[in-house]
């Protein structure tokens, strides 16, 4: 399915388009910062599912649903306010989610959508089974060339985008495997590994230091390891989310 991202708050848009990577069946298609963005981008990309904040600059979440015309998606509203949960039902929304937005709750929500397929269609192909995640007391099989290991996940302290291979850094090692950031991201558990840029993923436990670095980014040193840069909206994030 497809989602629409509607908040004011950036921070609240990144940490939610985070945790909808654990749904790999959502796909999101925008981001909308107020009422007329996401007027827009609805007539436009026609989202199966919003995901919408109530309180915005200009018009309300529930003015924006009452501007729109023809079928509606469905509406998950993400909230940081509770009185509002009587009235975004009777607007027949989907589910009402109180932020900050947990993975279970998602979870709840998202089962809630039920596509129904006519009834003169073939039955679909049975997905291919997913790979089962990681935790970071598991062991992986890392092959370059004629050498293998046997790591545990907890030993890599980084695994980095090189060319059109991802290097992966443990020990002394940095073999080379054929895979994407993205593919491995769908299997470490957010809790220890966390993207800090386009070209780097980071094991939690073996940071040394932090700093502040520029345009409000971060600078993270790992333990016998390289330095690495996170991103602006990765900073942000890494802070939400580390923060008490």
């Amino acid at each position: 399915m497809t989602a629409l991202l509607i908040d004011d708050s950036r921070l609240a848009r990144t940490e939610l388009r985070h945790l909808l990577r654990a749904f790999p069946e959502v796909a999101v298609v925008g981001e909308a910062r107020h009422a007329d963005e996401a007027r827009t981008l609805v007539q436009e990309l026609r989202p199966d599912v919003l995901f919408l904040d109530i309180h915005m600059p200009g018009q309300s979440g529930f003015d924006l649903l009452a501007s729109l015309a023809g079928p509606l998606p469905h509406v998950i509203f993400t909230t940081a306010y509770d009185q509002y949960a009587l009235k975004a039902f009777e607007v027949n929304a989907l589910d009402y989610l109180l932020k900050p937005v947990s993975e279970p709750r998602l979870a709840a929500a998202l089962a809630k959508i039920k596509p129904v397929a006519p009834a003169s269609a073939a039955p679909p192909p049975a997905p291919e089974p997913a790979m089962p995640p990681l935790s970071a007391y598991d062991q992986v099989f890392v092959k370059e060339g004629e050498r293998c290991w046997f790591v545990k996940l907890a030993d890599i302290k980084l695994f980095e985008i090189s060319g059109g291979a991802t290097r992966v850094y443990f020990e002394q090692h940095q073999p080379l495997i054929p895979r994407t950031l993205q593919q491995l991201e769908a299997r470490l558990d957010p809790k220890v590994f966390f993207r800090a840029n386009r070209q780097q993923i980071i094991n939690l436990h073996w940071i040394a230091s932090i700093e502040p670095w520029f345009s409000n980014t971060l600078k993270i040193k790992l333990r016998e390891g390289p330095e690495v840069e996170v991103s602006r909206n990765q900073s942000g994030l890494f802070r939400e989310l580390m923060s008490l």
